[in-house]
């Protein structure tokens, strides 16, 4: 599946949906963490997220790109 053009601020808010939580914010990175099981990641928060970060990011906590996507509806 293609993955969909995302601003870092939307990454955030999917990511909050499957159980992180805002850890920090320094400047323009967000970094979110989660317990269960543990995962930790960093979200530019960029009016657009590059595809490679993204993919990146979706890899780090452990979800698919589909996952992903059913959690920005």
């Amino acid at each position: 599946m293609r993955l969909p053009q995302v601003s870092g601020r939307e990454c955030v808010r999917a990511l909050l949906r499957a159980g992180f939580a805002v850890r920090r914010q320094r400047s323009s990175h967000i970094t979110l963490t989660r317990d269960d099981p543990f995962a930790q990641v960093t979200v530019p928060a960029h009016d657009q997220v590059d595809r490679g970060t993204l993919r990146a990011i979706i890899r780090q906590v452990g979800l698919s790109v589909d996952e992903f996507t059913q959690l920005l509806k």
